[in-house]
This record gives structure tokens, sequence and C-alpha cells, in this order.
């Protein structure tokens, strides 16, 4: 190799060296940046978020319940997994049953305005908890309502308060035999995306759940402030550690047999073939057991409101 030749190779690997170290350069600050931004932002949004409900004194900490409507009987509103903000995700469906019943959403620790705990999400803690807020407002008779999830926590607290728990309505609510549940999930991942920003980011991008739902837009806002304040904190992700226990230890459980039971579930379950039939299987010993399959997805109060509070109106008003 000439002497020529040789400068031109160390000119172009200084070239390259430059362009590797430019890039390198630009990931840490694009990295630095997502990073602050989402740590002003955090601080930021809480500002913005408006309150709601009422905060209930609840194992030495404060769980947030939203009651509306002043009908004779109560519903308690229970949310599935994840549900950032309850009492306004469940916005439809409290409009169409607030006229005939009494409502209280209950938002858990980790969800909605509530605040965090270090208490394992387990089915005992999330029912005893929840439980526990219900006697702080001196409700003590109420129908029980869940969507998702809390079919889990749901079928182990009418087990439980038996004699507070006047019905069970399911909106497309877990069962604890369905197939799939043994996944373990890579938390630490979710653990990162919420401490380096890129959580927010992602959320950010992938735009807001509620476009093209009835809700306005200033409810969307809310919601995604408090989706981006709620996503992937340490309440999360325990008890994303524990769905498949808390799956396995109800799988003992049945509804009781007297106790007035309806589910309000998609027709057509994507990654569930047997769906109906599961729910099916779970009303055959009831006195009052009844399945309705709605075309819709996973979240039907979202599309289904007014039908499912029909529904739930004639099933009630046909036990009396």
């Amino acid at each position: 190799m000439t002497q020529k030749e040789g400068k031109k190779k160390n000119k172009a690997l200084r070239i390259l060296l430059k362009i590797v170290g430019g890039i390198a350069i630009a990931i840490v600050l694009f990295i630095a940046i997502v990073y602050i931004v989402n740590v002003i932002s955090n601080k930021t949004d809480q500002k913005k978020i408006e309150t709601y409900g009422q905060l209930v004194p609840v194992d030495g900490k404060k769980m947030n319940v939203t009651i509306l409507g002043e009908g004779e009987e109560t519903i308690v509103l229970l949310p599935g997994f994840g549900t950032a903000a309850p009492a306004i995700d469940f916005k439809p469906l409290i409009e169409e049953l607030a006229p005939y019943y009494r409502v209280a959403v209950v938002e858990p620790f980790g969800y909605g305005l509530s605040d965090m705990t270090d208490k394992e999400r387990n089915t005992a803690n999330i029912v005893s908890e929840v439980h526990e807020a219900l006697q702080a407002l001196k409700i003590d008779r109420y129908i029980l309502m869940g969507h998702s999830i809390a079919g889990i926590y749901g079928i182990d607290y009418v087990n439980k308060y038996e004699n507070e728990v006047i019905a069970f309505a399911g909106i497309d609510s877990s069962v604890p035999t369905q197939p799939g549940m043994d996944v373990k999930f890579d938390t630490g991942k979710l653990k990162l995306l919420r401490e380096s920003g890129f959580g927010r980011l992602l959320l950010k991008i992938g735009g807001s759940a509620y476009d093209g739902l009835p809700y306005d837009d200033k409810t969307k806002e809310q919601l995604q402030l408090i989706t981006l304040r709620n996503a992937y904190t340490s309440n999360y992700l325990n008890e994303m550690v524990n769905i498949y226990p808390n799956f396995q230890a109800a799988q003992h459980l049945t509804f009781p047999k007297e106790l007035p039971l309806i589910f309000f579930i998609q027709a057509n379950n994507p990654a569930i073939s047997t769906w109906v039939p599961l729910h099916e299987e779970q009303i055959k010993d009831s006195v009052h057991g009844k399945v309705i399959t709605m075309d819709g997805d996973h979240y039907l109060h979202h599309t289904k409101s007014k039908e499912i509070a029909e529904e739930f109106r004639a099933f009630m008003n046909g036990i009396k």
C-alpha cells in the first residue's frame, strides 16, 4: 500500500468514526431528552388532572370512589385490569344506570385517583380493600358489577360477603378456568419503559384508545393524563405478576346458587373459542342465571351501555 493510499484509508476511517460517534451522541441525547421530558411532564400532567369522586380511608391510605344516581338499590362497579381511570371509563354505562340506581365506582389502589399500596396485589387483598371502602361509605347491600378480571375478584368477593351482595353482573368477565392465563410477563421491560420515559412516548405515539368512542374531547384528555400517570406503576406490574396465581386461587370457587347472576359477553371472542360455554357453565346451577351475548369487543360498556342497562333492569325486575 502506498503512502497516498494509506492516508486515504485513514481519512475514510476518521470520517466513519465521526459518523458513528455522531450517531451515538444523537442516540444518547435522544434518550436523555425523552427522560427529561417525562420527568417534567409527570409534574405538569399532575396539575392538569381534574379531581372527581371522594377519597375514602382504606388501610391507612385513600381509595377514590365516585357515587352518582339516587336509586334505591346500589350498583358497585369494579374495573378490568389496567383500566387507568375506572370512574371515567365507565361513564357511558353510569349515564345509563344512574337514572335507576345509585352507582358507586370503586377505584382500587393504583387505579384512577386512588393511592398506591405496598401490599401484594392478590385477590384476598384487593377484595378486602374494596370491601373496606364500601364499609367506610356505609354501603352494605349492593349489586356487584364488574368488567374483565373483576370476574375473578368478584367470585371471591360474593363468597366472602354473600350476605351483602344482592346480585352479580359480569361485563365480558373473566372465568377462573379460561385457558391461556399461565403467561409469564416481562415486567422488567415495562418498568424500564416507565422509568426511562419511553412508555410515555409510546402511549403518545399510539394515540388515545378512546378515539371514536362516546367521550368528549375533555374527557379523552383526562383519560390520557391518568393513563400516563398510572401506566406500568409498581401496583400495575405487581397485579400483572399475580394474574395467574389469582386465576388459580379462584378455580375451586363457584357463584352461590341463590345469587342472581347475569353475564354480558362477546358473542365471538377471538382469543377463546369456548368463551360462551365457559360462562354458561358458571350459571348452570344458578336459580337465577343468564348469559347475554353481544356483538362488540372486550370493552362492551364502551359501545353497548344502553343495551347492558336495559337487559340488566329487565333481569332484576323479572326476579322481583
